[in-house]
């Protein structure tokens, strides 16, 4: 089912005359303007915009940094040393984007995997970010999926972790996962709560049983094995989290992910509104 935007359109009742609008007052300090022309903002107000203030700065980094490599090297080296600098920031500042504002930090394991997802779009995947579910009666989950996916491959509900590095993850006979001295079986619950919710709410949305595989991928932390399926739940390296997607066999057609992908977008809400 194709998703369809609905805008604000308000037509204009038949029979009735056009309200009459009044003519701006020209100031005699400002020129007049053609219709639709934008104000030129004055310089101020622009020294006021942290994005101005931004490139400015960054621009007199590439200036003074190229100076100082062209009375060294020589001017090819200069300019290419000042465009050097303006790429790495390009880069670095994408990198701490998202579409989730509340994962906008250098260290959001969310974030990390959002943007292996992205790479999957053209693939025919489809996600959706930070969706709530509702919380269990015990109060191990959060209410929260970090990453719903729907794809040809199926469903799934990837919630992201960063754990502390330092500490080794083990498992015991696919029952029991720990991290260090620490034994996780909440952490799996929770993830398999949320993706039973989770098939249960877009199932009595479209009306057949969509099956919602949890996973967790973990940042941080060595993790010995590829894919490993502990308590019904997937446990991978978070930097696996596209190929452990793209490996698995096609299973739903490109209509049937619209289709999930719609009424999961309608009935699950995003956890953080903007």
């Amino acid at each position: 089912m194709a998703i369809m935007e609905r805008g604000d359109t308000h037509p204009d009742a038949r029979g009735q005359p056009e309200p009459e609008t009044e003519a701006e007052p020209v100031s005699e300090t400002e020129p007049a303007r053609e219709p639709g022309e934008r104000r030129a903002r004055p310089y101020g107000e622009l020294l006021e915009d942290p994005r101005m203030r931004r490139r400015l700065w960054l621009a007199g980094v590439a200036i003074a940094i190229g100076i100082v490599i062209t009375i060294m090297f020589g001017l090819r080296f200069g300019v290419t040393a000042a465009i050097v600098v303006v790429i790495v920031d390009i880069v670095r500042r994408s990198r701490r984007t998202s579409s989730v504002t509340a994962w906008q930090k250098s260290s959001a394991a969310e974030r990390r995997t959002e943007r292996q997802l992205r790479s999957l779009e053209k693939n025919g995947y489809r996600v959706l970010h930070a969706r709530a579910v509702p919380m269990d009666d015990e109060g191990v989950s959060d209410g929260r999926i970090d990453h719903l996916v729907i794809g040809p491959s199926g469903v799934y509900a990837i919630d992201s972790e960063n754990w502390d590095k330092r500490l080794p993850v083990r498992t015991m006979s696919h029952r029991k996962l720990f991290h260090g001295p620490f034994n996780k079986k909440d952490r799996l619950d929770e993830a398999r709560w949320e993706a039973d919710q989770a098939s249960k709410i877009i199932g009595g949305q479209v009306g057949f049983e969509v099956p919602v595989q949890p996973s967790v991928a973990i940042y941080g932390p060595s993790i010995p094995w590829k894919v490993m399926r502990v308590r019904d739940v997937d446990v991978y390296s978070g930097n696996r989290a596209r190929g452990y997607l793209r490996r698995r066999p096609k299973i739903l057609t490109d209509a049937d992910v619209e289709r999930i992908y719609s009424a999961a977008a309608e009935a699950l809400p995003p956890k953080y509104p903007e």
